[in-house]
């Protein structure tokens, strides 16, 4: 039997509170094919094994609930977004100029987006994956990072314009993996018109990164020193990226975000030393006096602040897991994404603050705005 179609999924829902996301894989049991749809809901996932006839069914009736779709054959790849008023929009990409064999077996490794045996130069450069493609067993978990955050790059594609140029700026963007990685599937992959600028402070890195984007021929990605407070660069940018900006440079990528009225915030915090330093309770003072739960609990607070303060300004806040906590214990990422009313919440704020005597920086930039 020959079979083109090798995965999909569906992602960014209509609606909060069900499923979050459907997987669809072809699958072989005892000659008769079928198609595995695994759907993800409250950190749960769900198998049906559905006849083919069966399996088209189920997914024309979920792409009214979904609003895109990534969809994987042997010779190509498609994005299928769904707008609002039900416009369909299909964006095709060869599969890198090779052809992929189609694994049916029940019980298979897990698929990234970003795949080893592709030939993906930033990798390469970067010492993640050999000349020939293969993931150095030493950066595995880098790979399974960088994997990870395209995850959530693709849960917004929707959100993001189809009909420009696209703006990204990521802070404190370092050594540059994830940036490399995020330009590389919008625009090798996906086809999107997008320009990213990385900003960092270290003008070595900086340097480097601009060899490696010219010697690739990525046009629009660049890389600038400089400091997030400071930077006047953009007048609009869609999406804000911050990764392990330290302590209260991630209050100002975010309030830079906010400002600008980006679309979406990826942030992944670092280093939260703020809020350690002001926090006073008289209730809370049996876990204050263990100076590692009040670190930890001064940074949880301070994340759960940050995205308060984002639902305050419109935006749908979520703080989910980044990577797995045995690898990192910064693992959380703020995913914040604009909508069309604010959160009327400044009360709560305010109370939460008094009760345990703090002045974040975010709430005190983004006042300041106001």
């Amino acid at each position: 039997m020959n079979i083109e179609f090798i995965s999909a999924t569906l992602s960014s829902p209509r609606s909060k509170g069900g499923v979050n996301k459907v997987k669809v894989r072809p699958l072989m049991k005892k000659g008769t094919l079928f198609f595995q749809l695994e759907s993800f809901q409250n950190n749960q996932a769900f198998h049906r094994n559905l006849e083919p006839e069966e399996a088209y069914r189920e997914i024309a009736g979920l792409m009214e609930e979904f609003r895109q779709m990534q969809m994987e054959t042997r010779k190509n790849r498609y994005t299928v977004l769904v707008s609002k008023k039900g416009k369909v929009t299909i964006k095709k990409k060869a599969q890198d100029g090779c052809i992929k064999d189609v694994d049916m077996s029940h019980n298979r490794k897990k698929r990234y987006l970003l795949e080893e045996g592709m030939q993906i130069p930033f990798l390469q450069d970067l010492g993640v994956m050999t000349k020939k493609g293969q993931i150095v067993h030493s950066r595995f978990d880098k790979f399974r990072q960088i994997n990870r955050f395209l995850e959530f790059i693709e849960d917004i594609l929707p959100e993001l314009p189809t009909d420009r140029e696209i703006t990204i700026l990521d802070f404190g963007c370092g050594k540059s993996y994830l940036t490399f990685a995020m330009y590389y599937y919008l625009h090798e992959i996906n086809q999107y018109d997008v320009r990213i600028v990385g900003l960092d402070l270290k003008s070595d890195v900086i340097r480097r990164c601009n060899e490696l984007s010219i010697k690739y021929g990525y046009e629009k990605l660049r890389f600038l020193e400089g400091n997030i407070a400071d930077y006047t660069g953009a007048d609009r940018v869609d999406m804000v990226v911050t990764l392990h900006a330290c302590d209260t440079a991630t209050d100002f990528a975010l309030a830079k975000a906010v400002g600008w009225g980006a679309k979406v915030i990826l942030s992944v915090p670092c280093c939260q030393h703020e809020l350690n330093g002001q926090i006073q309770s008289d209730v809370l003072a049996p876990l204050m006096k263990y100076g590692l739960i009040k670190e930890r609990f001064a940074a949880l607070a301070t994340d759960a602040l940050r995205a308060e303060y984002l639902e305050r300004e419109g935006y749908n806040a979520q703080i989910l897991e980044f990577i797995d906590m045995e690898h990192t214990p910064k693992n959380i990422l703020i995913r914040a994404v604009k909508t069309d009313g604010k959160k009327e919440n400044a009360s709560v704020i305010s109370a939460c603050e008094e009760a345990l005597h703090v002045e974040p920086m975010i709430g005190k930039l983004l006042n300041q705005k106001g």
